[in-house]
């Protein structure tokens, strides 16, 4: 018989597994859903026609040549450094805070001060942490960061995740740095592209093969059970013989057994207008007064030519609910959370043919390319297990 492989899940993690197991023989059973693959990179057109990512902007960067190499073969790429500039008193400024944002908020004199000290403490052009600024010592550096820390993270932080910044993982405040230097640039990759058709269009390239059964509308917990003294998973009520990649939450797997891991979602609001261009740049940022925290333009990302046509989209952070039709987004990290996947991971080793990938099977904050090259581990490491030989 020939071999067979079980994916939940059509986002990045699912879809690169699915590709690679197809490409080496396998013939893969692919569950999804939503109405749709491509997961949170989904891209539609509107009735304007202006193409949007409907869950919000999302932009591939990476130092990763394996990562790049390997979505090349689906998709040709355009050059595209993303840059965001941010609301801050009244000013539109870039962010990541740098040279620029100083000079636009502090009169000259203190403007040098600040520029002059920072570029003696760290090299030019380079991407620290406000962490990184505090620990200087140097008074008018504390004063910056602190001035920082206050207008762009605080509230935006208090917006986005429902807690004060200073109870946010390191690994979410280091997301954002500080530049050292005028480097506008939202990334620092040596690799900024976007596909030349979409998001969209790279998924239905990537799982074009005969060896691909692409299923929509076939909710996970429908059709597949866990079947504990046995450790196998039953797709549709029948042990599953080969390997078994789940890319949903954990917690949904297990019927929240060990309790319910929480995300943050958003609220995603888009309007259309008759003009050619609302914004002077793809994303603006707002991260105090307003209750939304950014506004995207999506023309500005697709480069597409509509004249006279544009649309926007408005995000409100929001807690996500279990059981609702809310798309959970974004893992809150945290020691509680941590330990309580720690738990249904071991329930997960219980069963030997499963095999974990991506942000919500993982429960981990993943950028795009960091979880292709996640999937492309968890398929090398699928097809090295001797069994499935």
């Amino acid at each position: 018989m020939k071999k067979q492989a079980l994916v939940i899940g059509l986002g990045f993690a699912g879809s690169v597994v699915s590709r690679i197991l197809a490409d080496s023989g396998y013939d893969v059973i692919a569950l999804e859903k939503r109405a749709h693959i491509a997961g949170n990179m989904f891209e539609y057109e509107r009735s304007n026609g202006v193409r949007v990512h409907l869950y919000g902007p999302h932009i591939f960067h990476t130092n990763n040549e394996a990562v790049f190499s390997f979505l090349n073969r689906f998709s040709g790429f355009y050059p595209y450094s993303h840059r965001v500039i941010g609301k801050i008193d009244n000013q539109l400024v870039p962010i990541p805070f740098n040279f620029t944002s100083i000079d636009r908020l502090f009169s000259k004199d203190i403007a040098t001060v600040y520029k002059t000290k920072l570029s003696k403490a760290f090299d030019l052009e380079s991407r620290v942490t406000i962490s990184d600024l505090f620990d200087t010592q140097d008074p008018d550096i504390r004063d910056l960061a602190n001035f920082v820390l206050q207008k762009v993270f605080v509230n935006y932080s208090a917006k986005q995740w429902g807690v004060p910044f200073d109870q946010l993982d390191s690994t979410v405040t280091s997301r954002v740095p500080v530049v050292i230097g005028e480097d506008d640039r939202y990334f620092s990759d040596k690799i900024q592209m976007m596909p030349l058709l979409g998001f969209t269009d790279l998924f239905e390239r990537l799982l074009n093969h005969p060896n691909i059964a692409v299923n929509l509308n076939s909710e996970s917990n429908r059709r597949i059970r866990l079947h504990p003294d046995s450790g196998k998973v039953l797709l549709d009520g029948i042990p599953f013989s080969g390997p078994v990649c789940y890319t949903g939450p954990i917690d949904e797997l297990f019927d929240y057994s060990l309790g319910a891991l929480p995300y943050r979602t958003t609220e995603f609001v888009f309007e259309d207008y008759d003009v050619n261009c609302l914004q002077c740049t793809p994303v603006i940022n707002y991260p105090n007064e307003e209750k939304y925290t950014r506004i995207s333009e999506f023309k500005h990302i697709t480069l597409q030519e509509v004249p006279d046509k544009t649309t926007i989209l408005k995000e409100y952070p929001m807690p996500y609910h279990y059981g609702s039709n809310m798309i959970p987004l974004y893992p809150i990290q945290n020691p509680d959370n941590k330990r309580k996947y720690e738990d249904y991971l071991r329930l997960g080793k219980s069963y030997s043919d499963l095999f974990f990938c991506g942000r919500l099977a993982e429960y981990k904050y993943y950028n795009m390319d960091a979880v292709v090259a996640r999937a492309m581990q968890v398929a090398d490491d699928i097809l090295s297990t001797p069994k499935y030989d």
